[in-house]
Parts: structure tokens; sequence; C-alpha cells
């Protein structure tokens, strides 16, 4: 992602570096965040290294208010399933968005800004022709957020995710195609 960073109204959007895993450690380890993400940072020196690893750095979009790490975002660009004969059509064709914002900085739409500059920076920039999110379903800001966007419900799954309660819950798929998008920006535009 080396055509970040994004400005918006409020935030700066730019690719994460090694140094952030301090920054978004203080709000990646509490408990109300580890209740939805997969996995709970308890300890500090395992999540730097976890937050290091090339992969992980390479889909980590840092979020920044006035200089100030307040949330982390990801977006994993996927080949989509293809038949042989156009698979090569296929390549690099959609992303996958998740987020994780510390709680000092919920409800006061930074997440919704962030997200929608992404999603117009993964269908404008990036060139990808979907978009998708899943989150557990008793995620209500998630939930919320991902509605706000503007993405279609696609997929409610039944209990088919394990929570770390032990409890084994119901996910939810949501997608928006760059169509839609563009129609959605129109129709604000235009409004």
């Amino acid at each position: 992602m080396t055509d970040l960073p994004i400005s918006t109204a409020r935030l700066t959007l730019r690719a994460a570096t090694v140094e952030d895993a301090a920054a978004t450690w203080p709000y990646r380890r509490l408990p109300e965040v580890g209740e939805w993400i997969t996995e709970l940072a308890t300890d500090e020196a395992a999540y730097g290294e976890k937050f290091a690893d090339p992969e992980r750095l390479a889909s980590t979009v840092i979020i920044e208010l006035d200089g100030v790490v307040i949330g982390d975002f990801m977006i994993k660009i996927q080949d989509a399933w293809a038949q042989a004969e156009v698979s090569e059509q296929a390549v690099r064709s959609q992303a996958e968005l998740g987020w994780t914002l510390d709680p000092a900085h919920m409800g006061q739409g930074y997440a919704t800004e962030a997200a929608t500059a992404l999603l117009e920076y993964c269908f404008e920039t990036l060139g990808v022709r979907r978009i998708t999110a899943i989150c557990f379903a008793d995620n209500a800001p998630s939930v919320r957020l991902i509605e706000r966007l503007g993405m279609r419900l696609e997929q409610r799954a039944v209990k088919e995710s394990l929570h770390r309660s032990g409890q084994w819950l119901d996910s939810l798929g949501y997608a928006i195609l760059r169509d839609e998008w563009l129609s959605m920006r129109s129709a604000q535009t235009n409004a």
C-alpha cells in the first residue's frame, strides 16, 4: 500500500510500520476490544512480534487523529474464485476489510470516516470489484458500521464461529460491489 497516506476531513490513514505495535498495544489489549477480534493481545512482546509479521504489516492501515493512533484497519486483497479458463481475471479482484478502534474514540464517526475512505481507496486506487466484511452477529458496533457503509448482508452462518468464551456464535458476511458503491455515491452527491 505504497500509495498511502490518505487524508480525510479529520483523519490520516497510512501504512503500518513495526513501530505502530507500541501505539496499538494499549487498546488492542483491552478486554472490550478483544471480545470481537481474532486474538486478544495479552503479552506486549508477543504482540509486537505478531504485529511485525510482514504479511500483517502489508495489510494493516493505521488511523491517526492529529498524529495520535486511534485505530487500525485491515485490507486483505484477494483473488476471487474463478474457473480455470478465466482465473487470471479474478486475480486481486476483491478485498476484505476489518477494523479495530480505540474505545476512547468510538461514537464520534471516526470508524465510518476511515472505512468510507478505505472503500474509495480499494475501489478507485486498488481497482477491486468487490469488498467484504465479516463479523460476529453479536458485535453490534461492527454491524452498525457495515450497514452505514451501505454493504449488503449476504450470509448469516448459524453457530459456526467458536468464540473464546467457548460458545458457538453466529457470524454475518456483508459485501458491496464497485457498481453499487458508485451508485450510492452518485445518489449522495445528487441529494
